[in-house]
């Protein structure tokens, strides 16, 4: 009796002779998922090492839905080509690794009913031909327009299930070709390889955001879905690791799939490479010191975990001689203590900043001194042991600490009547639970001095930041909307109490000359960096300088080149500012990259 039950439910369940079109429907999810169907007919277009991908021969003219599926069996098809026509029995299944990944549509289990024909003609779609444009702006319906929009993970994708909107949204747009083969005419690439080969990039289609480079700038509520990401070879070659950002490709056919966060192109072979954006490297910075307080030079490097025995320490020295020529003044993060990760009791950077001092001596630059404190024991994040924290290097014959009196780890800095700092340098509230495995501001005042120091010079305030990370992140493709900005309540907290002190400051005297610099590891138009610019009443540099918007970057992360570093200025500093990033980091290939980040110069007259 009850495997008689087990047949009718079977056969109550299964659906027969549906197309690959009604299969996958107009939404993200199969209005079929879970069930059995039989007779579903397709032609083969591509094989991959466990399963195969089949077209109708019978497409609709619904944009929203895929006229292809992927047919998950390892052990399916050994005898079927490329070209066949075949037809099919199945499950339709909704599949991901991962709860924050969207599902990929797919029959499982497939049994071959017949082979129909072989030697078919497979023709690949050319996107942006045979299809509209991608969406160069908004992901999703869900996102509310903002993609960076607070709070985050509002909605699922996998919930909601909207009906796809193609013409208007990215994730519609890569989900109505979802198994679809497809060829990208005249791709770029637009950013570096993965460790896995994996290389996004942009066809001959509209986009938004491109920089001179050829890269894709993240701008407000524009994040470039345009984009999409070329996966592993087919055929089992291997992508190029040396694929450079604005490299020129040779045109890519291959069949589109959701896996690992994103949408991407699992292409027939390998990416060719064809030409490369010029020069390899940039020019140096052109803002250079006046050598007076009217044309102080400031820098600011994240030198990404740099310890006394780093092997990029001389590369780090000499991108600040040669391309950053030697600033007055540079804001650096990610400073390592003497024994770099070995994770013991050292606290103390000493070594690690008289060995940068030294080396950037060696390559021909200045002897600079350097401020830091030592932040409390495996407290401030980053690499365990490493006791990352941020940094002064400064030129004594020109700028001093104007009545030093540093503060410890653990005691909260203070503006006094003057303005004049309590502890000079001191930190920013450290005990503060918004610093929680993150490092703590570090405020300075300091005096431009003559070569023989008996000038009194002019007097200005900066902050030196590293907000907390973006660790816990969801993928921009990911089922959450709009996407998990992972620490963005941390940074925000943080940014308001940084805003607070540097209010303080501009309370005493509105006139006061402050520069707040480093990495905020935010981006200027999200919540964090908007109220940290109104609270602090700071103008961003980029703005002031009226750098273009494409061309603000410091960092490349998928298909974005973006900006995490900034420099904030008070507007008695705002008349002659002058700002620019030296992409010595974003513009090379990884195995040249010395930073993840990008330095910044910029030029400000500190004159009373």
């Amino acid at each position: 009796m009850s495997s008689i039950i087990r047949v009718l439910i079977f056969a109550a369940t299964a659906v027969s002779a549906l197309t690959i079109g009604e299969i996958n429907g107009n939404r993200f999810l199969s209005p079929y998922n879970g069930q059995s169907v039989s007779n579903v007919s397709g032609i083969v277009t591509a094989k991959g090492p466990d399963g195969l991908w089949i077209r109708s021969p019978t497409p609709d003219r619904d944009a929203r839905t895929s006229e292809s599926v992927y047919v998950f069996g390892r052990y399916f098809g050994g005898n079927i080509t490329v070209g066949d026509a075949i037809v099919l029995n199945g499950k339709v299944q909704e599949y991901r690794s991962n709860k924050d990944y969207l599902y990929l549509t797919e029959i499982s289990s497939p049994q071959l009913v017949t082979k129909i024909s072989k030697g078919n003609v497979v023709k690949p779609s050319v996107i942006a031909k045979d299809t509209s444009d991608p969406p160069a702006q908004q992901y999703s319906s869900l996102d509310g327009g903002d993609v960076f929009a607070v709070p985050n993970n509002v909605s699922l994708v996998s919930v909601t299930n909207p009906v796809l909107e193609p013409q208007n949204y990215g994730l519609d747009f890569w989900e109505s070709l979802s198994g679809e083969l497809v060829t990208v005419r005249k791709p770029k690439a637009v950013s570096k390889p993965n460790n896995f080969g994996d290389t996004w990039v942009v066809g001959d289609w509209e986009v938004t955001g491109r920089n001179q480079r050829g890269g894709l700038t993240m701008t407000d509520k524009d994040a470039n879905p345009e984009a999409i990401i070329i996966g592993s070879p087919l055929d089992g070659t291997s992508n190029p690791e040396t694929t450079k950002l604005g490299d020129d490709l040779e045109d890519i056919t291959g069949v589109i799939t959701y896996a690992f966060g994103f949408y991407r192109i699992l292409p027939s072979t390998a990416i060719k490479i064809t030409g490369s954006a010029t020069p390899t490297l940039p020019p140096a910075t052109r803002l250079l010191s006046s050598g007076k307080c009217d044309g102080i030079a400031f820098g600011a490097y994240n030198v990404e975990n740099l310890a006394p025995n780093s092997t990029h320490m001389s590369k780090i020295a000499a991108h600040i001689v040669d391309y950053l020529k030697s600033p007055d003044l540079i804001f650096v993060q990610e400073v390592q203590d003497d024994n770099g990760p070995t994770n013991d009791a050292v606290v103390s950077a000493n070594l690690t900043l008289s060995t940068l001092s030294r080396a950037i001596a060696a390559a021909g630059g200045p002897s600079y001194a350097f401020a830091d404190i030592n932040p409390v024991d495996d407290q401030d994040g980053g690499q365990p042991g490493g006791n990352i924290r941020v940094a002064y290097l400064y030129k004594p014959s020109l700028l001093r600490l104007y009545k030093p009196n540093p503060g410890n780890s653990t005691t909260a800095n203070a503006v006094l009547p003057g303005p004049a700092l309590k502890f000079n340098p001191g930190r920013i509230d450290p005990t503060n639970a918004a610093w929680t495995a993150s490092r703590k501001p570090l405020v300075a005042q300091w005096e431009v001095i003559s070569g023989d120091y008996r000038g009194t010079g002019s007097v200005f305030f900066t902050v030196n930041v590293h907000f907390g990370s973006k660790g816990g992140s969801s993928s921009i493709q990911g089922d959450a909307r709009p996407p998990v900005n992972g620490g963005v309540e941390d940074r925000l907290a943080q940014a308001q109490l940084t805003a607070n002190f540097i209010k303080d400051i501009v309370a005493q005297d509105p006139n006061a000359r402050i520069v707040a610099a480093g990495d905020f590891n935010e981006f200027t138009f999200v919540q964090p960096l908007e109220e940290f610019a109104k609270m602090s009443t700071l103008k961003d540099l980029d703005a002031v300088a009226g750098l273009d918007e494409r061309e603000r970057y410091t960092y490349l992360f998928d298909m974005n080149t973006q900006q995490l570093d900034h420099m904030y200025i008070s507007k008695s500093l705002e008349g002659k500012a002058r700002y620019e990033h030296v992409h010595i980091n974003t513009w090379v290939g990884s195995v040249e990259q010395v930073s993840d980040h990008d330095p910044s110069v910029a030029r400000l007259d500190v004159c009373s």
